[in-house]
């Protein structure tokens, strides 16, 4: 068994096509599940004190916020601003 990761194939492809030991093969793989992983609201948090931190402001915050989440790999419903903004202020 390779680390954690339940797909030998998946690191086997990552190897192969970066040239990448199969050991760092399997770390970049559970990275990349990690972060899908994630749950919506987790990411809608930390990701708008990210953009906050870069002296963002909410409007264009949220914007982003619902672009990127409606490109991650399994969408999660399309949010509206009041419901991101419910996930980060409650």
């Amino acid at each position: 068994m390779m680390g954690t990761v339940e797909d030998a194939d998946i690191v086997e492809q990552v190897a192969l096509s970066t040239g990448l030991s199969t050991a760092i093969a399997v770390r970049v793989v559970e990275d990349v599940l990690a972060f899908y992983r994630q749950p919506v609201e987790e990411y809608v948090r930390s990701r708008h004190a990210r953009l906050q931190g870069e002296g963002r402001k909410n409007p264009e915050i949220f914007a982003l916020i619902a672009g990127e989440l409606s490109r991650r790999l399994v969408a999660p419903p399309d949010l509206s601003e009041r419901q991101l903004r419910r996930i980060v202020y409650g």
